[in-house]
C-alpha cells in the first residue's frame, strides 16, 4: 500500500509540472512580442498601442485555451461569490444590488474562481 501511495503521488506530480510545462511553453511567443514591444521605439503611439492590444488578444487566447475565463460584472446582480464590493454609489438609474463599475476584472478556471471581480455596486 505504501509503495502505491508513494507511485500515485509521484505520477500526480508529474501530471501538475507536464500541465504547468504547456502553459508555461504557450506563454512564451507573448513574452517574447512583450520584449519585441518594449524594445520598440515607441514613437508612433497608435501603431504602438494597436501592437500591445494584440499581444492582449494573444494572452487572453492562451488562457481561453486552458480554461480560465473572465467574469461578466457590469449590469449583473452583485454575487459575494464572484464579486468583491469595493464602494457602493447611490444611483437613481442602476437597481439596487447591481454592479455599475468593475474596478479589476476577475476570472474563473472552469468552475472554480481564480479571482474575485472588484466592483462599484448601486445603491437605492
Amino acid at each position: 500500500f505504501d509503495n502505491y501511495r508513494k507511485r500515485t503521488e509521484r505520477e500526480r506530480r508529474d501530471l501538475i509540472a507536464h500541465a504547468a510545462g504547456d502553459l508555461l511553453g504557450d506563454l512564451l511567443p507573448v513574452v517574447d512580442d512583450f520584449e519585441r514591444a518594449l524594445a520598440a521605439d515607441g514613437q508612433d503611439g497608435p501603431a504602438y498601442r494597436q501592437g500591445v492590444e494584440i499581444i492582449q488578444k494573444q494572452l487572453l487566447d492562451v488562457m481561453t485555451r486552458h480554461g480560465v475565463s473572465p467574469i461578466e460584472a457590469v449590469g449583473t446582480d452583485f454575487d459575494p461569490l464572484k464579486h468583491q464590493a469595493v464602494t457602493h454609489e447611490a444611483s437613481a438609474s442602476h437597481r439596487d444590488g447591481e454592479v455599475i463599475e468593475e474596478l479589476r476584472r476577475g476570472y474563473t478556471l472552469r468552475d472554480r474562481l481564480l479571482r474575485p471581480s472588484m466592483v462599484k455596486v448601486a445603491k437605492a
